[in-house]
């Protein structure tokens, strides 16, 4: 591995950070783009070093988002909070059993996702926030947190768009608040994949640093743009991000 092969990833890591910050699923271009370009690493740290990556942009569009926009931090922290060990357990599963296992169920997901989406124009298009009782929100909170915590750890692609889903049906948000709450859970996620990558000595170090450098940039710009732009753009991006993750999915377990 040469300084020329972490560069030419840096275009790749800026594009991911944008798509990820917007609506989520950035791993589906960043991940692909490491296999290619380093064959010979083991799975586990392609995976790992991802991970270590994808926090850096993450974490930079959720300082973007939390600037602006406010988020239900009850609900938020909670599900964050669970989303971290469920990510830990999700990655130790990753090592164990093939992603292929999986596949099927979150293609099936995806697909309801998008023509829910498609059905329904006006669907997370206003922020009216639905008011839940303590108990409720914390069972919806802890939910949410577990079950697509522990996707992130084992797939991870498209985590953001679930995320984003989930917060519109239950909380009432639009698409720029469900994106805003959304980084802030995925950074949860993130970490805690991120830290049995880092036990198992899964990270390498210097091409995470110079990735970081474009996954922040384009996590910043992706933010911004989401922000300026407003829910209509949210949505038509997480449209064109279920169709390619859903026939990645699809390649991946058929090809």
């Amino acid at each position: 591995m040469t300084a020329l092969d972490a560069l030419q990833l840096i275009p790749v890591a800026v594009a991911a950070g944008w798509i990820d910050a917007v609506v989520g699923g950035g791993g589906l271009l960043q991940l692909p783009a490491m296999l290619v370009a380093f064959p010979t690493l083991p799975t586990a740290t392609v995976l790992g070093t991802n991970k270590a990556v994808a926090i850096t942009g993450t974490t930079s569009a959720t300082i973007t988002f939390l600037r602006k926009t406010d988020v239900n931090w009850r609900f938020v922290g909670l599900a964050a909070a669970v989303a971290l060990p469920a990510a830990s357990a999700g990655a130790l599963v990753a090592t164990a059993l093939p992603s292929g296992v999986f596949r099927p169920v979150i293609m099936a997901a995806l697909l309801t996702v998008g023509a829910f989406v498609t059905l329904r124009p006006d669907f997370g298009r206003t922020h009216a926030p639905v008011r839940l009782s303590r108990s409720r929100a914390a069972l919806a909170a802890a939910l949410s947190g577990a079950g697509i915590g522990f996707y992130d750890g084992v797939i991870g692609s498209g985590t953001g768009t679930f995320l984003i889903i989930t917060f519109l049906l239950v909380l009432g948000a639009d698409f720029v608040h469900g994106s805003a709450m959304a980084k802030v859970v995925n950074v949860g996620t993130n970490l805690g994949a991120l830290i049995v990558f880092v036990v198992q000595g899964h990270v390498l170090w210097l091409l995470a640093a110079g990735m970081a450098v474009g996954n922040v940039t384009g996590g910043a710009l992706g933010a911004r743009m989401a922000l300026k732009r407003g829910a209509s753009f949210v949505r038509y991006a997480l449209l064109v991000v279920v169709v390619l993750l859903v026939a990645k999915l699809g390649y991946d377990q058929w090809h």
